[in-house]
């Protein structure tokens, strides 16, 4: 596991593009991105976005949609809002009918190499993953004091790291709690398996672990990005592109 902090954060390109074992990561305040996005969204994206139209939470989710949808608009050359996301069975996103997609179709294959992608929100803050080779998978979470730290440690990573957490005080517990979380979240996006930790039915062995790199993102902010292959790069992006 890397734990060394991340390059610095900087207005990312307007031509992104992706080299061999490479992972890119873009940040984004949601709150300003306000409307400019969203009619990137598909018809079933809308479509969940109006159950909870009237909420705070609704925008946040629909602006996170239409950022994901122009990064990937930027990476292949397309028009954002024809690209088909689906995600499988454990909530992974991909293109429809490429590789890491559990749906099979029409998916007329972009001059560019579909990229491996995975994002994240937390509060108002997102963040978006795209690696060249193999799979990848991040997590972000602000720091809550309302987060009943040892009930969900102990759900999620059992005794002896509640009883390492409990030995904390409450200002530090908080931040290794969420540290753990968001290495572990991006551990499983990355895998493309449920939260507890399995693929389907018939998996028979676990999954090689992956690379899990910790972000250095803002004040009380923990974030993790996870990678199938190790990337020789690692660059950190502020959207929109300068």
């Amino acid at each position: 596991m890397s734990r060394h902090a991340a390059p610095a954060w900087s207005p990312g390109p307007e031509r992104p593009r992706l080299h061999p074992r490479s992972i890119h990561v873009w940040r984004a305040d949601l709150t300003a991105v306000g409307d400019t996005v969203e009619h990137l969204l598909s018809p079933a994206e809308r479509a969940r976005a109006e159950r909870v139209a009237r909420t705070r939470a609704g925008r946040v989710s629909r602006s996170s949609v239409g950022v994901l949808r122009a990064l990937l608009g930027l990476y292949l050359d397309r028009d954002p809002s024809t690209l088909p996301i689906a995600v499988n069975a454990h909530g992974k996103p991909a293109l429809a009918g490429s590789a890491g997609s559990d749906e099979r179709g029409a998916f007329e294959e972009p001059a560019r190499a579909v990229p491996s992608f995975s994002h994240s929100h937390s509060g108002a803050l997102a963040l978006y993953a795209f690696a060249s080779s193999g799979s990848v998978g991040i997590d972000v979470e602000l720091g809550r004091p309302s987060i009943d730290v040892l009930a969900r440690a102990g759900r999620a990573f059992g005794g002896a790291e509640v009883a390492r957490l409990a030995a904390l005080e409450e200002a530090p517990r908080l931040e290794e709690f969420l540290r753990m979380w968001v290495r572990r979240e991006a551990r499983l996006k990355c895998l493309g398996v449920g939260l507890g930790g399995r693929g389907g039915v018939g998996d028979a062995s676990p999954p090689p672990e992956p690379w899990v790199h910790e972000l250095t993102v803002d004040g009380h902010v923990a974030a993790a990005v996870a990678a199938t292959v190790e990337p020789d790069a690692l660059l950190c992006w502020d959207w929109p592109p300068a």
